[in-house]
């Protein structure tokens, strides 16, 4: 498969884990009255792993390697960028800017987006040596 139409996989893959991402970052921030950096950082995780099911399934299907090394190389990856970004992004965007959090955190998904893509493509489902993980 070109990257193109893995691009695109991983795009659509996306859009089904930001509806993810902001539900939980609702429930969490909005229902459940947690703090809007921690409930950034639970919805992330939650959104990362939904991602990487699909991701699996679908985006990168066919790729023969273990799925613990995957899974590992997408939390230090794809979980670190997204972590970092929507964190860091959301203290200056939805603290010192006071931009609402929804608004914020579509910001900040929409800017780890492209790096996450390049860390999955090139380091998470690349083909592998043997004794890699």
């Amino acid at each position: 498969m070109s990257v193109g139409a893995r691009w695109l996989k991983f795009n659509a893959v996306g859009l089904l884990g930001i509806a993810v991402q902001l539900a939980a970052l609702q429930l969490f921030a909005g229902l459940l009255h947690w703090n809007y950096l921690l409930a950034t950082a639970a919805a992330v995780e939650i959104a990362v792993l939904h991602n990487f099911v699909w991701h699996v399934v679908w985006t990168w299907r066919g790729e023969p390697q273990p799925i613990a090394g995957r899974l590992l190389r997408f939390h230090l990856g794809n979980g670190l960028v997204s972590l970092v970004a929507n964190v860091g992004l959301m203290r200056l965007f939805a603290g010192a800017l006071r931009i609402p959090l929804m608004p914020a955190n579509l910001l900040c998904i929409g800017l780890a987006a492209l790096a996450n893509f390049a860390v999955s493509e090139w380091w998470v489902f690349a083909p592998r040596r043997r004794g890699e993980v």
